[in-house]
Order: C-alpha cells, then sequence, then structure tokens
C-alpha cells in the first residue's frame, strides 16, 4: 500500500511540473496585490516615523495614516473618526464584543449570535459565558440560513449586544442584517457584525443597516496579515480592549502600524465598484462552470448552503460517500488548493462547526464537504483545470 502511495505522489508531481500551482482557498487568505506590496514598501523605505511624534517624521506618517482612515471611512460612507485600525478581524470582534459587555454590564447582560459565527466570536462568547454573562445561540435550517422569527424571539429587554456576521466564511450564506437592524432601531443592543468575508464583495453601509460595530480583515481583500479595523458609529460607546497609550483616540493602544494600515487602504482602494462587480461575475461564472460539469457527470454532489442567498466567492460542495481529506490530498497533488472548513480551525481534528450546525452532530455531511473559494487571480481556465482534475480525483475515490 505505502509503495502505491508513493509511485501515485510521484506520479502527481511529474504531472505537476508542468501544471501551475492553483489557489482555491481564498475564503482562508488572498494573497497579496501587487500595488499594495508596492504602497507599503514605500512607506517601509520613506515613512519611517511614529505617527504619535510631533516632529515632522510623525506628522509625515500621521498624515499618511489619517489619509487611509479616510479612504476606508469613503468606502463605507462612514465618518472617518469611526475607523478604528488594530491587527485584524480577531481583534475587532473581541473588542466589539468584550468591550460592549464590558461597558454595559450594569444595562444587562444577555447577548445573542449564531452556531455558525466564526471562532472568533464564539469562542469570545464562551468566555463571558464564564464572567456571568448568558449567550443565545441561534440555529440555522437546512440550507444554513437565520430565522428572523427565531431572532425576535431570542431579544430581550437585557439583550446588550446582538453579534451576528454578514456572510459565512465556510458555506457562503449572507445573514439578514439589514432586517435585524431594522429590528433592532428601536432596542437598546448594540449590532455588531463581522463582515472579513463580505467586505470587498458586497455593498456595505453601517448606518444604512443599523450596525453599530463592524469587523475588517485586510488580508480577506489581498492586503497584509496582521491588520485591519474596527468600525464603531458614534452613538456605540464600548470599553478598548487594550490600554496603554492615547493612540486611535484612546480607543485602541499600540503603534499603529502604519505601512500596514497603507496597504490595507491601497486594498481597499483597488475594490472600487466596477471592479467589485467584474470579481463577482467571474466567480458566478466559475460556480456555474463547475456545477455545470459535475451535472454532465452525473457527479452526485449537493450545495452546502444556499445558491440563491450566498457570498460569490465562496461555494461549498458535499460528494456522497467521499472523505473529504482524501479528496483534498489527491487535489493538493495535483497543484490545486481548497480547504474542508475555515482555516481557523481545519489545523485540528474536530468537525466543522458550521455543517454541523446544519446537518446535526456527527453527520456523515460534515465529512465529505470540501470549501472551494475564488479571488484574485482565477482564471476560466484555471477552473477548467480544477474541474477535470476535480471529477478525475472524484473518480478514482469511488472505484
Amino acid at each position: 500500500m505505502k509503495k502505491a502511495e508513493n509511485f501515485e505522489r510521484t506520479a502527481y508531481r511529474k504531472v505537476r511540473e508542468f501544471v501551475e500551482n492553483i489557489y482555491l482557498d481564498h475564503a482562508a487568505t488572498t494573497p497579496m496585490h501587487p500595488e499594495v506590496i508596492t504602497a507599503m514598501t514605500d512607506v517601509m523605505n520613506e515613512t519611517f516615523g511614529n505617527p504619535s511624534s510631533v516632529h515632522s517624521f510623525g506628522r509625515q506618517a500621521a498624515g499618511k495614516l489619517e489619509m487611509a482612515r479616510e479612504v476606508i471611512g469613503k468606502s463605507l460612507g462612514v465618518k472617518y473618526h469611526e475607523i478604528i485600525f488594530n491587527s485584524g478581524g480577531t481583534e475587532g470582534d473581541n473588542t466589539a464584543i468584550i468591550g460592549t459587555a464590558l461597558a454595559r454590564k450594569n444595562e444587562g447582560r444577555h447577548l445573542i449570535t449564531t452556531q455558525i459565527e466564526h471562532p472568533a466570536v464564539l469562542n469570545t462568547m464562551k468566555y463571558l459565558e464564564t464572567q456571568g454573562f448568558e449567550v443565545t445561540y441561534l440555529p440555522v435550517d437546512d440550507k444554513g440560513n437565520l430565522s428572523m422569527a427565531d431572532f425576535e424571539a431570542s431579544l430581550r429587554p437585557d439583550t446588550i449586544l446582538v453579534s451576528i456576521m454578514y456572510g459565512n466564511n465556510e458555506i457562503g450564506n449572507l445573514m439578514p442584517i439589514k432586517e435585524i437592524g431594522e429590528c433592532l432601531k428601536n432596542h437598546p443592543a448594540y449590532f455588531h457584525t463581522d463582515a472579513v468575508q463580505a467586505y470587498g464583495n458586497q455593498f456595505i453601509r453601517p448606518h444604512e443597516l443599523g450596525v453599530d460595530l463592524l469587523s475588517i480583515s485586510a488580508h480577506k481583500i489581498n492586503g497584509p496579515k496582521g491588520v485591519g479595523f474596527l468600525f464603531k458609529s458614534d452613538e456605540a460607546h464600548i470599553d478598548p480592549l487594550l490600554r496603554g497609550g492615547e493612540q486611535e483616540e484612546k480607543r485602541r493602544a499600540g503603534t499603529e502600524n502604519l505601512a500596514g494600515i497603507c496597504g490595507l487602504a491601497k486594498a481597499v482602494e483597488l475594490l472600487t465598484e466596477e471592479e467589485r462587480e467584474k470579481r463577482n461575475q467571474l466567480y458566478n461564472q466559475f460556480t456555474t462552470n463547475i456545477l455545470s460539469a459535475l451535472d454532465a457527470e452525473a457527479i452526485d454532489y449537493h450545495v452546502n448552503g444556499d445558491l440563491t442567498n450566498k457570498l460569490p466567492h465562496v461555494l461549498n460542495l458535499r460528494f456522497t460517500g467521499i472523505i473529504n481529506d482524501l479528496l483534498l490530498m489527491k487535489l493538493d497533488l495535483r497543484g490545486i488548493a481548497v480547504s474542508t472548513g475555515s482555516a481557523c480551525t481545519a489545523g485540528t481534528i474536530d468537525p466543522s462547526h458550521v455543517l454541523e450546525a446544519v446537518y446535526g452532530e456527527n453527520s456523515n455531511e460534515v465529512k465529505e464537504s470540501v470549501r472551494v473559494s475564488f479571488g484574485y487571480g482565477n482564471t476560466i481556465e484555471q477552473v477548467d483545470y480544477f474541474i477535470e482534475q476535480l471529477i478525475m480525483s472524484l473518480k478514482e475515490l469511488t472505484k
């Protein structure tokens, strides 16, 4: 058996000498855009001052920091000072949730989220439960959609925060953010949304949606890792997560990562409305091509999530009777990168909590599912090659 596996690996490597590696895991992270790298390099070469310093070097750095804040504020249609720079989505989620809990604990101790949130939200909620807070984890239906009736029924007078993601990172479902915002208009609870997967491919206007807090990470939009921002409405009052200096208007202590922030701003600048629409159309075409090919080959598959209500770049597929780890390995040996779920949990032996919420614990569907996610640099030719290798791999695994 070992010899056969070694032979197979050697054969695949020979095939790969003539084929480029194809990255279809953009929901985990994205390659940096060349213009982002240039923008960051320019800052590192020319603007090394501390933005908090009052001399000319510091003022130059502070100017670039505020220009970046302006670019990002415009992208959401918010006031520039409502943008707080940080280290990324996890810090943003923690700040929004813990900051609200600490600031409003005398008003109530009830929080609402869903069972399919990112671990940065779920694990923060679990921590707050150990601190005397009560959390309602709303279920989703068999397509991964949230019921507004369930949400409304869970809302209480002592609810101080609702944290529900904009779009799911594993199955791609869009949550009813506008409807939730409408529902909370006459309720004092703050509304936080983790928009890490949605920002860049969705038109988002927090004030129009009734969103008080919104988390973003640069590395999901072809920016650098380790930098992001939290939108905090002027009407929301939360405690800072990090304490120390007076950076970010005393809302987030620590010297700002200027090069990373400028890289983030450049990535945002590149995602014009026209570019966003162009990419989304291409990603929808990728999905159509993949599903059409699977249908033509009479492959036994199922789409996890709701095809009519999803982020265009995420496609989660279940192949009946095929263990996803084996399929992942087959594709990886052919130079194609997909995943079995969130990058924050894929390195563990734990099954996808998102698919467990959809199908139930210990269900076969969870072990038969893979996530394909598109992004900058992917082409029709690459997806055609992926389709060819996917079908070949599936047929080999069903022999």
